[in-house]
């Protein structure tokens, strides 16, 4: 089974919630918002200082990205807390959210899109032959991106369905392009 998906899958049960501030309380992260970023600028960081995790979301997005901002910060600080502390800096910036050039970004993305939705809610909204990858990724309110790394980790546990979704990553050495 994928690890990212057991850990997303692991949270889900312990803590009852696919809710991303939800998570970020239950691990006790402190969670702030902040007006000094430029909109198109900082989406968010994590970082622990003293022990302590935090998580900051850039106040001038938008709600629902706020929310993916906050899934995607605490991914990191579940996944990636050694990597934290050991940073120089004890930060992980996100300027662009879906930017997976490193395998940090990646492994969050992957995490997130397990956590935000279960593998039922996909089925049975991709199951609808009408129904577009677009559309699927709206009725699921997840960004298109998210929805194609939800399929990807759906395609790596054995369920056989289409990916049309890019995933670009660069972790790997030269740029990877996978379509599935």
């Amino acid at each position: 089974m994928d690890t990212k998906y057991s850990r997303a899958d692991q949270f889900v049960q312990k803590y009852n919630t696919r809710n991303p501030y939800e998570l970020l309380d239950a691990i006790g992260a402190i969670t702030r918002f902040s007006y000094d970023f430029d909109e198109d600028g900082l989406k968010g960081f994590a970082t622990i200082m003293n022990g302590i995790s935090y998580c900051v979301i850039n106040g001038k997005l938008h709600e629902h990205d706020k929310k993916i901002i906050a899934g995607h910060e605490a991914a990191h600080l579940v996944l990636h807390k050694q990597d934290i502390i050991q940073s120089p800096a004890c930060v992980l910036r996100d300027f662009s959210i879906y930017d997976n050039s490193g395998k940090l970004e990646f492994e969050a993305n992957s995490f997130l899109a397990d956590f935000l939705v279960s593998d039922e809610q996909v089925l049975d909204v991709i199951s609808n032959p009408d129904r577009d990858y677009f559309s699927a990724a709206k009725e699921l309110y997840l960004p298109q991106q998210l929805l194609g790394f939800k399929l990807f980790s759906m395609i790596q546990r054995g369920y056989n369905i289409k990916n049309p979704a890019l995933l670009q990553s660069k972790f790997l050495g030269k740029s990877k392009i996978w379509i599935l």
